[in-house]
């Protein structure tokens, strides 16, 4: 869904059994067959699945094996990579043993296989290329991703950043399976003779590295001839787009290639062998974002021909006057029909996105949104709160079956889309979770045992952990990203969230979060700056807090009546996170990271003093939490300085020695024979970052995930279940909502 704020694509401030797979079944059945397929690991003694909602980031490639009738892999950009297992007609992650200090892999820029040896399958790993972020790194396998060997690079890679729809990048050579190419945004173009264990750069490549530009956009095997797309030319006459080599040494431009601005930046391109023709999309930047101009071009590689095949010229005027501006984005061909080919358009908000698909090599073409049937029963979020399903966006991705020429899947900004008929689709998801966690509150009654927040798709009620949830995204209203969740502690009915939308930025719910309705009024500053928000234990009294996401902060407000009216908190520290005492309605807390202060408030909120200080100060990445049915008894989780609690409301503060670091800390139902809630958290007491579970206060840990389970960075929240004595819920960043339960 478009939005006007970053999505939780900016900056972040697996192992499977490899079964044999032959064709891919009917794409999707009903919402109780998705639970009858929901699958689970053991690790650590526990059992770790994904709560469903299916899909919700944006898939960046898809890649059905040339030679392998039904093996499909697809990559995501903060989410990992994924296997197509026929055998449970679901996705299988790939990569979940990417663990905490290695967070920056866990986005995909680009994946290869190797038609000659069908079991082989390469990843191209890194996130960002900033200078806070690691060095990418490419794994290899000989079994599907089952198992990996690494190596790491000494470059960096950019899987979240612009161009990160662009592709492959990564290519095994035509003509010899131990030569790969790796094309790099900011250092050229880089080659290996050994499988990918070791790399160097691609002598007598001709594009010049830039710091600031997109380098290789994509390489593409033509027969035995390896193309290079090149994203940083200027798009003028005689500007160079496209590079080949005929014998993996000599590289030279393409002889004729298209030039303007809407032939700036080549995207993607895919090779008819039978006509022996290569098509090449293009547009007048990387996208996703910032493209409105666009063009495809294909290349008879025999004679050197270059014919333009543009669907629709970008420009328009639509039926309501807006400018139809757009790019080009993914294409793929039919490998059983000569000429037949589909291609997409990109960031295209006025008309919507398109695939459009041709039979006579681009002569003419016809959308197939025009006559698409969708059914997201499966995914009912993709509603987007109106009842109507779209065909998407950012779709960038784009396969076609080489064993059934009516299999086309595309990848958008939220799920994949498939269809078998070219007029049906339905979400081709199960499995797939890229979901973005910042909330997470488990109800202690109720229907549903979850309620999450994510910065994508705003907050959602779950009563099914196995199934997507029925309602979607909370709506009324919706949000394209949640900023804040919170239940009365006294009165569980009662919730408010709040978050980044068009038509206000907070909401309550009188039924534990089925329904909503926005607040009356909110203060002006929410609009650009919506943070959390807390109510205290019998929910007469909420307390929220403003930040801007480029880290501006606000001064807090305080609302008595649901919302109708809101009073600046002069005292309460700004961008301050507000907790509530959950067993005293006149009580709230906040900790002050600038300076290492806890604050309280006893007077429901109206003014805020300090307590203890010269706590950890700086840290952007804290937690504090309030033990549950008990008054002034607060845990402070701060990173590597460790955890701290207090028994008096913040009034003094002891160090909890058994563990060195804390990153974030939760609270769920207590063991047998136990009189003190179970504590979770991500934290280490070892060399290594976990997931942590005490039954004893915090005096001894047990380690419940292992190093097949780690999900890259988990540090945003955890909670237990407060009904289910063992099971956690895990907010992830990119791997959606892990939960835990005894084995």
């Amino acid at each position: 869904m478009r939005t006007t704020h970053p999505s939780r694509r900016s900056v972040l401030a697996g192992t499977a059994a490899a079964a044999a797979l032959t064709t891919l079944p009917t794409l999707v059945g009903t919402r109780a067959d998705a639970a009858e397929t929901q699958t689970a690991e053991t690790a650590g003694g526990y059992r770790w699945r994904n709560a469903v909602i299916g899909g919700t980031g944006f898939v960046t490639g898809i890649l059905f094996h040339p030679s392998l009738r039904g093996c499909a892999y697809a990559r995501t950009d903060i989410g990992g990579a994924y296997r197509w297992d026929d055998a449970e007609a679901r996705w299988t992650p790939l990569i979940d043993h990417i663990g905490w200090d290695d967070w920056n892999l866990l986005g995909v820029e680009a994946m290869a296989v190797d038609p000659a040896h069908p079991d082989r399958l390469y990843l191209a790993l890194g996130t960002y290329t900033q200078s806070w972020a690691g060095n990418g790194a490419v794994l290899r396998s000989d079994d599907r991703g089952a198992t990996w060997t690494r190596t790491d690079l000494s470059v960096k890679l950019g899987a979240n950043e612009d161009g990160r729809g662009m592709g492959e990048r990564l290519l095994v050579d035509p003509r010899d399976s131990d030569t790969l190419w790796l094309g790099t945004r900011h250092d050229g173009l880089l080659k290996s003779t050994d499988r990918g264990a070791t790399w160097a750069a691609a002598t007598g490549f001709p594009g010049k590295a830039s710091a600031s530009g997109q380098g290789v956009s994509f390489l593409v095997a033509a027969g035995r001839t390896v193309y290079a797309g090149w994203a940083d030319g200027d798009g003028t006459s005689g500007s160079t787009n496209l590079y080949r080599t005929a014998d993996g040494t000599t590289w030279e431009a393409v002889p004729g290639q298209p030039s303007g601005t809407s032939a700036k930046v080549p995207i993607r391109a895919a090779y008819d062998k039978y006509a022996r023709e290569l098509y090449v999309t293009y547009a007048n930047a990387p996208g996703p974002n910032g493209q409105s101009d666009g063009s495809v071009h294909k290349l008879r590689t025999a004679g050197g021909k270059w014919t333009e095949v543009t669907p629709v010229k970008p420009g328009g005027t639509t039926d309501d006057g807006s400018s139809d501006t757009f790019g080009y984005g993914g294409v793929a061909v039919d490998a059983r029909r000569p000429g037949t080919v589909v291609v997409s358009t990109n960031n295209r908000w006025a008309d919507i996105d398109t695939v459009y698909r041709s039979t006579n090599g681009g002569r003419s073409w016809k959308s197939l949104k025009d006559s698409a049937v969708f059914d997201v029963s499966e995914t009912p979020y993709l509603k987007w709160g109106d009842d109507k399903p779209k065909f998407g966006w950012w779709i960038q991705a784009v396969a076609l079956d080489p064993y059934d020429s009516k299999h086309i899947v595309y990848g958008t900004g939220a799920t994949l889309y498939g269809t078998r008929d070219l007029k049906h689709w339905a979400p081709q998801i199960r499995g797939l979770e890229e979901t973005s966690v910042v909330q997470l509150v488990s109800p202690p009654v109720g229907e549903a045992h979850l309620l999450s927040g994510s910065r994508d798709i705003g907050t959602m009620y779950h009563e099914r952990l196995t199934a997507s949830p029925s309602r979607g995204m909370a709506s009324n209203p919706v949000f394209g990203s949640a900023t804040g969740l919170a239940q009365a502690a006294a009165k569980p009915s009662y919730v408010v969230r709040t978050g980044w939308g068009d038509h206000g930025n907070g909401a309550s719910s009188k039924d534990g979060g089925q329904t909503w309705a926005p607040f009356e009024a909110q203060p002006s500053i929410a609009k650009s700056a919506p943070g959390p928000i807390a109510t205290n234990a019998d929910g007469s009294v909420l307390l929220w807090s403003f930040v801007h996401w480029d880290g501006t902060k606000y001064a807090a407000h305080r609302s008595d009546d649901n919302g109708a009216t809101w009073t600046e908190v002069t005292s309460f520290p700004k961008g301050a996170t507000p907790v509530a005492d959950p067993a005293d309605p006149t009580l709230f807390y906040t900790f002050d990271t600038d300076t290492g202060t806890l604050y309280a408030s006893t007077d429901s909120g109206r003014t805020f003093t300090a307590r203890a200080t010269g706590l950890r100060s700086g840290d952007s990445q804290y937690k504090l939490v309030a033990a549950p049915g008990r008054s002034g008894d607060l845990w402070l989780s701060v990173k590597w300085n460790g955890l701290y609690r207090s028994t008096d409301g913040g009034a003094t503060f002891s160090k909890v020695t058994s563990c060195w670091a804390s990153y974030t800390l939760g609270f769920g139902k207590a063991a047998d024979g136990a009189d003190y809630p179970a504590i979770y958290q991500v934290g280490a007491t070892g060399s290594v970052t976990a997931v942590l579970r005490s039954d004893d206060q915090a005096k001894t840990w047990v380690r419940i995930n292992d190093d097949a389970h780690q999900w890259g960075f988990i540090g945003e929240v955890i909670t237990g279940d407060p009904r289910v004595y063992g099971r956690v819920y895990l907010a992830t960043n990119g791997r959606g909502i892990q939960y835990g339960e005894l084995a």
